[in-house]
C-alpha cells in the first residue's frame, strides 16, 4: 500500500499539464482525486481515464476566480468522501511582457487566477481542515519568483505573493494541523504558454518548453513526495527544474 492510499485530494487546474499529471499519479497510488478546472470536457475525459485504470475520480467544474466555485470543489469532496485531506492549488496563467507595456488587464487576470484563486482555496478548505484536525495545502508557484528576469516581473510577483502567503500560513499553523508546501517548477512542457497573448513572447516560451521543459510527471512526483510524508514532517519548499536551465 502507498502512503497515499485512501487520501482525498482536490486539484485545481486539473484539466491539463501538471494538474492532470498529478491527478493520474495520485490516483495510481491510491488517492481519490477531485478534479477542478474550467474545461469540463477535459475533466470528464481525465476522470474516465483514471476510472478505467481502477482509480477514483470526481469532477467539479471550477473557475478559481469565483470563490463559490472553490467552495463547491471542497464541498463536493466532503460530501462524496466525508473529508478532504489535500488541496493542490495548481491553476495559473502567465502574461509575459515588459512592465512598460502597461498590460493592466493582463496583470489583473494574473492576480485574479494566481493569487486570488489561491486565497479562495484557502478560504474554502481551512475551516474543513481545522474541523478535521488535519489538512495539506500544496501550491504550485514558479522559479520565476526565485530568479527575476525581464518581461516576467508581474508574473513573478504573483507567484512570490503566494510563496509569502504559504510561509505566513505555515508560521500561523505550528500546531500540526495544517501543512503547507510550495512547489517551484522551472520550465515544464505544459500549455501555460497558451495564456500568453503576445505572439512573439508565446513563440519564445513554447520554444524553451520544447527545448528543455520537464514532463509534467516530474512535478507530479515532487507533489506526491510532499504529501506522502508522515504528519510530523512538513516539506515547505521544493524547487524542481531542468538540469540545463540557467
Amino acid at each position: 500500500m502507498s502512503a497515499l492510499t485512501g487520501k482525498i485530494v482536490a486539484i485545481t487546474g486539473a484539466s491539463s499539464g501538471i494538474g492532470a499529471a498529478t491527478a493520474r499519479l495520485l490516483a495510481h497510488r491510491g488517492a481519490a482525486v477531485v478534479l477542478g478546472a474550467r474545461r469540463e470536457d477535459r475533466l470528464r475525459t481525465l476522470a474516465d481515464e483514471i476510472r478505467e485504470a481502477g482509480g477514483t475520480a470526481l469532477t467539479v467544474p471550477t473557475d478559481v476566480t469565483d470563490r463559490a466555485d472553490l467552495e463547491g470543489l471542497v464541498g463536493a469532496a466532503v460530501q462524496q468522501f466525508g473529508r478532504l485531506d489535500v488541496l493542490i492549488g495548481n491553476a495559473g496563467i502567465s502574461r509575459i511582457g515588459p512592465v512598460e507595456d502597461l498590460d493592466v488587464d493582463g496583470w489583473s487576470a494574473m492576480i485574479d487566477v494566481n493569487v486570488r484563486g489561491v486565497l479562495h482555496g484557502l478560504a474554502a478548505a481551512l475551516p474543513v481542515f481545522r474541523r478535521q484536525g488535519h489538512g495539506d495545502f500544496v501550491t504550485v508557484v514558479s522559479t520565476a519568483g526565485l530568479k527575476i528576469v525581464p518581461t516576467m516581473a508581474v508574473y513573478a510577483a504573483t507567484k512570490n505573493a503566494v510563496r509569502t502567503l504559504m510561509e505566513g500560513l505555515r508560521q500561523e499553523s505550528t500546531d500540526g494541523v495544517i501543512r503547507t508546501t510550495s512547489i517551484s517548477p522551472g520550465y515544464v512542457n505544459t500549455e501555460l504558454d497558451s495564456s500568453i497573448e503576445d505572439p512573439e513572447a508565446r513563440r519564445r516560451a513554447r520554444a524553451e518548453m520544447e527545448r528543455m521543459g520537464l514532463p509534467p510527471e516530474a512535478v507530479a512526483r515532487a507533489i506526491a513526495f510532499a504529501i506522502e510524508q508522515p504528519r510530523d514532517v512538513e516539506i515547505g519548499d521544493i524547487t524542481i527544474r531542468p538540469t540545463i536551465q540557467g
